[in-house]
């Protein structure tokens, strides 16, 4: 799982490695969480919840967490 953050926006994917693909992807650009007038880190929360939704569809149970680099606080924790 790869997480970007930059000032206004959160994007998370989750990356097969062997094949290069992306298998799923959330992001707070979303109809769903965009519509939503809440602070940046609720929308880190609201991310974080609908990837772990598209990763149990996706039949995917554990991940290694890549956060690009960014500090592990604020709206990277959640």
């Amino acid at each position: 799982m790869a997480v970007f953050r930059s000032n206004k926006q959160i994007y998370a994917q989750l990356i097969d490695d062997n094949e290069g693909t992306t298998i799923a992807s959330a992001s707070s650009t979303e109809k769903s969480i965009s519509d939503k007038k809440v602070n940046k880190i609720e929308q880190a929360q609201l991310v974080g919840t609908l990837i772990g939704e598209k990763a149990k569809e996706a039949g995917i149970k554990s991940v290694k967490f890549d956060r690009g680099g960014f500090l592990y606080h604020g709206r990277i924790r959640y």
